[in-house]
């Protein structure tokens, strides 16, 4: 085979299969996703203002607290966002990094996969020696009791041979209080049932903060939705926020948004003006 054969076929391969993208500066923006190898920019980063979300005034304080803290260097927790769907978990994670930015503190949001907490331990070393604070925010998640990523996530916390960089935390949302979940199954297993329940509760036992979030009354979905109209000079009749509501079969922070979506597209309107 000629060397220009040779040639031809050697850059085919690089084309279908090209170097791994460069990693993106841990000190120059200001969120990432974790690609399992590698950081990435995360793109558009521009979470609603934490003035904006209302009805979990004691959530917002307390998350904001422990994330100023990891942001000065002091001691802070890794924190677990439990509750119902929509109730702004994954908002609150957000927008308290892009408030804190605002205000000076040199902290950067990290999201990561549920499904590569396996490379954790790679994005820890990479962040180690990085002069930032880094809130590691896993979306969603949710186990089988079999699961290993179970053993992994509770030996990454807490236990594990090697231990997180003080610069970097989690806050995972999850829709169960104790991630895993509590099946009657447990209850029927002849070896040790105890034993294997409080394996698996150990889970959530490692977060140093567990904050509830639970489904809004109709005086705080219509505050939700007020706020956001205010913030967007919007117009909204409180009888049809709340038929809005019902038909979805909730009330919540997520449905409130949706909401304001729909006054803006009824208006002409882009809610990034």
């Amino acid at each position: 085979m000629t060397d220009d054969a040779l040639a031809r076929i050697a850059a085919a391969l690089e084309r279908l299969s090209p170097p791994p993208a460069e990693a993106a500066d841990p000190m120059a923006h200001p969120a990432y996703i974790w690609r399992g190898t590698a950081l990435a920019v995360a793109r558009d980063f521009a979470p609603l203002p934490l003035a904006l979300l209302t009805g979990i005034e004691r959530q917002k304080e307390t998350v904001r607290e422990n994330s100023r803290r990891l942001a000065q260097g002091a001691a802070a927790h890794d924190v677990l966002l439990w509750g119902a769907r929509g109730t702004g978990k994954s908002m609150l994670a957000k927008s308290v990094v892009a408030d804190l930015q605002g205000a000076g503190e040199n902290i950067a949001l990290v999201e990561v996969a549920p499904d590569r907490l396996e490379t954790l331990p790679a994005l820890f070393e990479a962040l180690a020696g990085v002069p930032r604070a880094f809130l590691l925010f896993i979306d969603d998640i949710g186990f089988d009791e079999h699961s290993s990523a179970v053993r992994i996530l509770r030996s990454l916390l807490e236990g594990g041979a090697e231990a997180r960089p003080a610069n970097v935390r989690l806050t995972v949302t999850s829709n169960r209080r104790h991630i895993v979940p509590r099946g009657m199954a447990e209850q029927d297993d002849p070896i040790n049932p105890r034993d294997a329940r409080d394996d698996s509760l150990a889970l959530a036992d490692r977060f140093g903060l567990s904050i509830g979030f639970h489904a809004a009354s109709q005086d705080d979905y219509l505050a939700m939705v007020r706020a956001y109209a205010d913030h967007f000079a919007l117009d909204f009749d409180a009888a049809d926020a709340v038929q809005w509501a019902t038909k979805r079969g909730a009330r919540s922070g997520r449905v409130a948004w949706q909401y304001a979506v729909e006054l803006a597209g009824r208006a002409g309107r882009s809610l990034e003006d």
